[in-house]
């Protein structure tokens, strides 16, 4: 009867540090989580801050601006359009 209760004993200490050990590894896990999704969100801000930027730099008068200024570009004038016709 007493090997019984040792074996039975060791089942159930086995089975309480499987537990701690589980519950540690979960705690652990979810810390780690809840870092990747704040990393994700200062993430996701970063990047609607660079779309902003890139639709400021890209606006078409900054560009117009560019072109006019610095490489001194103009419209062409009406005779100098030549327009091709797709169909033939």
């Amino acid at each position: 009867m007493a090997r019984v209760n040792l074996i039975l004993l060791l089942i159930a200490v086995t089975c309480a540090l499987s537990t701690v050990s589980a519950n540690h590894r979960a705690r652990k896990l979810f810390v780690e989580l809840e870092k990747e999704q704040g990393r994700m969100r200062n993430l996701e801000v970063e990047w609607g801050q660079l779309q902003l930027e890139q639709s400021t730099w890209a606006g078409s008068a900054r560009i117009e601006k560019i072109a006019r200024s610095k490489l001194g570009m103009k419209p062409p004038a009406a005779d100098q359009i030549i327009v091709i016709d797709p169909t033939k």
